[in-house]
């Protein structure tokens, strides 16, 4: 690897996000050797044990050098691009690209801290330093630049061909093109419209591109939402998984890193730190799933995503205020309970890069429709891949939805921290009792699992009493709030 002498070049390093996290996995790079940066553009998207994050360059130059290739795990504080401030021409050859070495460049210089975790017999492991992360999020920047030199990981290409219905297709800018002024809702507005903040016409102030703007930018001749899938570029393809027969090799090894990696040593760590006990209820729904299609048609919730776990999560809020000792924490340290007056509720959320859990700050002071609103964007941030790391702290009780996959219940496992997650499973036509007669009707089966430390069987049973209570009833929704 070339070694930098010249004083114009600047060196970005792996930045601690925030995440208490001592190393990052290199997805993308979204520039090249000899392409030109600015101040704030976003050259690459990495992966930590939370969540991917895209990290902008702090200085304006031409890119001299990509130190590491996408799939490359890198020691925070570790020079991972080179950038010439003065403007000059890139280097000739970059060799390092291609050298399988420059996997584990900082090893002999890593942290006493981190090398203690490092076993003689096991691979290296992400080192959570504390519990928690920074009030404050990473900005997310739109992606604007070149050519990538390097192939998108196939799921960051899977995730994007299914939002947008084609494969993405970066492409380089004109020379001299500066970077389109908009607000972050605008730009999310851009791309929720497929529409090219670059070919905008800006009439706010200082240039600045509004939402008449980008309405303004979309024509009848745009491309239908339904229109056919267009083929994936023979740089973008993303290759199919091998069949499984006989004749194939009899294993696969999937290395277990990142979100999949952190998410199997919180569910390791909390079954053996919490005692767990689930108590199941079948209940009939029926009723709830008719207040569904009335809400959906009360202008109050135009636009907004309304379904049954809407309500599934405002009953599980009404039963947590009627029942607030099931909201709470285990100090370890001080052997207390401890209380939270406040709800961040849990979603549970499968992702191409494997389970998240972001929350909702705040659940319980809102309102039916801020509460659609807040799962709506929680749900297309998760499918996006864009959820940040500060999203999945915090976190109080939770909801993971298993009936999407045809599950009648399960067993959930607490998220490390919490006192309760609650499962929702299959919603199904089948024979009920109603009103002294079998009748078709539809049912589910709630499964809530607790940390017996806090929770004792009488106070779990009774939020699950209630919760099923709402749903039968969903009229409690008024008397009971």
């Amino acid at each position: 690897m070339t070694t930098m002498t010249d004083a114009s070049v600047r060196e970005f390093k792996m930045p601690d996000v925030g995440e208490g996290l001592t190393e990052a996995e290199i997805l993308t790079w979204y520039v090249k050797p000899g392409d030109t940066v600015t101040d704030g553009q976003v050259v690459c998207e990495v992966e930590t044990a939370k969540a991917a994050v895209e990290l902008p360059i702090p200085y304006d130059g031409v890119v001299r050098e990509l130190r590491f290739p996408a799939g490359t795990t890198v020691d925070v504080g570790t020079a991972i691009i080179a950038v010439d401030v003065a403007g000059g021409a890139p280097t000739a050859a970059e060799p390092a690209l291609a050298e399988p070495a420059v996997a584990e460049p900082a090893a002999a210089e890593a942290a006493p801290a981190e090398k203690e975790t490092k076993s003689a017999g096991s691979g290296r492991q992400p080192v959570l330093v504390g519990y928690g992360v920074a009030t404050s999020s990473t900005k997310r920047r739109p992606r604007k630049g070149p050519e990538v030199p390097f192939q998108q990981a196939p799921a960051v290409v899977a995730v994007q061909t299914e939002l947008n219905g084609h494969a993405p297709a970066p492409t380089a800018p004109a020379a001299g093109q500066s970077r389109p002024l908009a607000k972050p809702p605008v730009r999310k507005l851009a791309k929720d419209l497929g529409v090219d903040l670059a070919t905008v016409i800006p009439s706010g102030p200082d240039g600045i591109i509004t939402r008449e703007d980008v309405h303004a930018a979309v024509t009848p001749t745009e491309v239908p939402a339904t229109a056919p899938v267009q083929a994936p570029t023979q740089a973008q393809v993303i290759p199919a998984a091998p069949a499984a027969s006989y004749d194939s090799a009899r294993e696969t090894r999937i290395p277990v890193k990142g979100v999949r990696k952190a998410t199997a040593l919180a569910m390791v760590g909390s079954a053996f730190t919490a005692p767990h006990v689930t108590e199941f209820v079948t209940v009939d729904v029926t009723r709830t799933l008719k207040l569904v299609e009335e809400l959906k048609q009360d202008k109050d919730f135009q636009g907004l995503r309304v379904n049954p776990l809407l309500l599934i999560a405002k009953a599980l809020l009404v039963a947590i205020k009627r029942h607030p000792d099931i909201n709470a924490s285990w100090d370890e340290a001080n052997q207390e309970i401890v209380v939270k007056h406040y709800v961040n509720l849990g979603i549970a959320a499968a992702t191409p890069r494997g389970l998240i859990v972001p929350n909702i700050k705040d659940a319980h002071a809102k309102t039916l429709p801020q509460l659609a609103e807040s799962l709506g964007e929680l749900v297309a941030t998760a499918k996006e891949g864009r959820t940040s790391p500060a999203a999945m702290q915090g976190g109080t009780v939770t909801i993971t939805n298993v009936g999407v996959f045809g599950v009648d219940t399960g067993t959930p496992i607490l998220p490390p921290g919490e006192s309760a997650i609650l499962a929702v499973g299959a919603i199904k036509l089948q024979p009920w009792v109603h009103k002294g007669k079998v009748k078709p009707r539809q049912v589910t089966t709630l499964a809530l699992s607790f940390d017996h430390r806090l929770v004792d069987g009488e106070l779990g049973s009774k939020v699950l009493a209630d919760v099923a209570a709402i749903l039968e009833q969903p009229k409690k929704l008024i008397t009971w709030a």
